[in-house]
């Protein structure tokens, strides 16, 4: 892509997507999140209506009368989001490929959190970090990032999600809302999920293409995996395979679903040809 065309594109991308986080996501993202980050200020006396989970026991014990403590919410938050740029992302059997819908979603977070005024960095990660921006604030800075999430070459195909939320704890000491964006066909990320679930603000967006949750009758198929280049002939006229394929697509999902339920964080799946729009909408409203 010459610079021209990625100017075109950056251009696109970003009239669509802030026009999305001015008149509808802003204030969602606000409500949403507003309060999360949290900063310890002070203790008083209880009052009347104080909320019993703020007593401080040590303090009431120490007077021997109720004192609570008091929290401001920190003004300036941090928004990371955490793209999945792994082979698997460039599938697509409708008008998108996977990894441009995720473009599009990260854009109109990272616009929200800008509206904010809030910090906004990057992790493009497949088995290892691909790339890292840390997170500054500012129009300038988000399309950079869009403009790595256009045409960022990986080195690899494959995808770790553990490497890269061990990763995530490494350089975010204080609490982020994290967003991470992928089609989670891996496992074995629910115990470090848990961690980072428990010191962030996390949700995964799951984004996926219908003809990924089962196979066609297409007869004989060469089928390429993405990520590791293999070479297949799948016999898609077999029930078996393509009841064994579903088997294990339907197995990812669950496990996705769990995972990030069993975290304490938030989850969404959004197919390539649904509207992003609609889910997250519906998502910051049950959150908010």
């Amino acid at each position: 892509m010459d610079t021209k065309e990625l100017l075109k594109k950056v251009r696109k991308i970003e009239i669509k997507t802030r026009r999305l986080s001015d008149h509808i996501f802003g204030g969602e993202y606000h409500s949403t999140f507003k309060g999360r980050g949290m900063t310890f200020s002070e203790v008083r006396q209880y009052q009347f209506g104080d909320d019993v989970r703020n007593i401080d026991w040590n303090v009431t014990a120490r007077y021997n009368e109720p004192y609570v403590k008091v929290f401001e919410e920190e003004r300036e938050l941090t928004m990371m989001l955490m793209v999945d740029v792994s082979g698997s992302q460039l599938f697509g059997t409708q008008q998108q490929f996977k990894k441009e819908i995720i473009t599009e979603v990260a854009a109109t977070l990272a616009f929200s959190a800008t509206q904010n005024n809030d910090k906004i960095g990057l992790i493009l990660f497949t088995d290892e970090i691909e790339l890292f921006i840390p997170p500054k604030k500012g129009r300038s800075h988000v399309l950079r990032i869009i403009r790595e999430l256009l045409e960022y070459e990986p080195k690899s195909k494959k995808t770790n999600i553990t490497e890269a939320l061990k990763f995530l704890s490494n350089v975010m000491k204080k609490k982020a809302i994290v967003f991470i964006l992928s089609d989670f066909i891996t496992d074995d990320y629910q115990q470090t999920l848990k961690i980072v679930g428990s010191r962030h603000d996390v949700t995964g967006i799951r984004v996926f293409d219908r003809y990924e949750e089962e196979i066609p009758n297409l007869g004989m198929v060469q089928m390429e995996d993405e990520e590791t280049g293999e070479l297949l002939l799948v016999n898609t006229g077999s029930k078996k395979t393509r009841r064994n394929y579903s088997k294990f697509y339907q197995e990812r999902v669950e496990y996705f679903k769990d995972s990030f339920n069993r975290s304490g964080s938030g989850s969404l799946s959004c197919r390539v040809d649904e509207s992003y729009v609609k889910k997250l909408l519906g998502y910051f409203k049950r959150r908010g």
